[in-house]
């Protein structure tokens, strides 16, 4: 298949710990922790739990005393565990007051949530956004500054309401509150520079829960600024509605060139592994070719040929055993992420799609004998049988990782002839 390029929207880089977001850098995933942040022991675990399955940076509410005085607990706990992913801080309201109490949080944590229409009003909002832009110019933070329309400055939505009315032809009011979200960050972005921000230490965001209103806000937002845009839907919602709306909205803007790091915002089921947000972000960047995170499987929806459920089972078989597998593959062997591996259900289209894949195998379906060619680089190397096909078809996989990736394949130059890349060019 042919190449394609996605012209990225010039930017300014801002560092976040060792993260680089913006400027031409890869779009960073990011995540957020539901635990109390007081209680710092579950905070670092979840914070491990999603820095381990692929969240580059991990965000925290600190919304009390105690939360905040937890805060570099969890840094320390982080670091015992050999786990240096970026913390940021999530402030409302008295972000300002938490901050100047507590400053071992301050330096603890590697940057800022900071939102316009929640640090106060009237003069206070001045002062408060003031203090909080000074706590990050002294211990060198980056802010992200993060207007959400749930919770707007209604100072600044009332002033444009006025303004609008005042039109010889009003906006309607979708397009005054698309410009309200927009108009807040600008200015305070801009004042925060003002106040000795540096503007290659600002992040921007204009979240909402529409998926039109998300690509007109960003759209607009990406042609007003040079600051690097982190994406997502403020709430997604649940399931596969969190998940199809995110992919709507975010594939648009990063067909677009326009992001620089993301969260799927997925409202958890009862109990359920907050790791998945991570999972979903990281699918839709690999979906679309822009990065790779962990070996993709093919694998064909069944029909009335593949009435066993034997191939489905081998498909989710397959794609756990490669999620496990991922943290110490991605140490030992660089490039396996871009892996591709097929797990097909009858001979149709099983063949061809293992050829095509860097390891597959096509079971026969139903009625069919029970007999699966493995494809290993376009060649058939071995016919699997039996009840064992899993297991075998895994000790394959796990083979051909070491021998295609390992220092070996490395030193021979094949590991660079394997990975794939779609290049990414900032736009002029």
């Amino acid at each position: 298949m042919a190449e394609f390029e996605i012209r990225r929207r010039r930017t300014r880089q801002v560092r976040v710990g060792s993260i680089a977001i913006g400027g031409g850098a890869p779009i960073v995933v990011q995540s957020m922790t539901n635990t109390d942040t007081a209680d710092a022991d579950a905070t670092a675990k979840q914070a491990f739990e999603l820095a381990r399955a692929g969240s580059e940076l991990v965000r925290v509410t600190v919304n009390t005393t105690e939360a905040a005085a937890a805060v570099a607990r969890i840094r320390e706990r982080l670091d015992t565990l050999g786990c240096d992913v970026p913390l940021v801080g999530d402030f409302h309201f008295n972000g300002h007051k938490l901050l100047a109490q507590n400053p071992d949080c301050a330096r603890a944590l590697s940057k800022y949530r900071i939102n316009p229409g929640n640090v106060g009003r009237g003069t206070r909002h001045d002062e408060q956004f003031a203090t909080m832009i000074e706590f990050a110019c002294r211990n060198d933070k980056p802010v992200r500054i993060g207007v959400n329309w749930g919770s707007l400055d209604q100072e600044l939505l009332t002033r444009l309401m006025d303004e609008n009315a005042r039109r010889a032809e009003p906006l309607d009011a979708e397009e005054v509150l698309r410009e309200a979200l927009i108009r807040s960050a600008l200015e305070s972005a801009a004042r925060a520079e003002q106040l000795g921000l540096s503007g290659d230490r600002i992040i921007l965001s204009c979240k909402v829960s529409g998926v039109q209103d998300l690509i007109a806000v960003y759209r607009d937002l990406a042609a007003r600024c040079d600051y690097p845009l982190h994406l997502g839907l403020t709430e997604a919602g649940m399931g596969s509605k969190g998940i199809v709306a995110s992919s709507a909205a975010l594939a648009v803007l990063l067909q677009e060139g326009i992001g620089d790091t993301i969260r799927i915002s997925l409202t958890p089921e009862p109990g359920g592994d907050r790791t998945r947000e991570v999972l979903v972000a990281q699918e839709i960047l690999q979906s679309m070719g822009i990065r790779s995170f962990a070996p993709a499987v093919i694998a064909c929806p069944g029909c009335g040929r593949t009435t066993s459920t034997t191939f489905q089972e081998l498909a989710a078989n397959i794609q756990l055993f490669l999620r496990e597998r991922m943290p110490l593959w991605r140490e030992r062997f660089p490039g396996v992420e871009s892996m591709r591996v097929a797990v097909m259900g009858c001979v149709v289209n099983g063949p061809g799609e293992s050829k095509h894949a860097d390891i597959g195998i096509s079971l026969p379906g139903s009625g069919e004998r029970a007999v699966a060619p493995v494809y290993v680089d376009g060649e058939k190397t071995v016919t699997l049988k039996g009840e064992s096909i899993a297991e075998d078809f895994q000790k394959l996989v796990e083979e051909y990782v070491q021998s295609r990736y390992g220092e070996g394949a490395r030193l021979r130059g094949s590991g660079e002839e394997k990975t794939k890349t779609i290049p990414i060019k900032a736009a002029d």
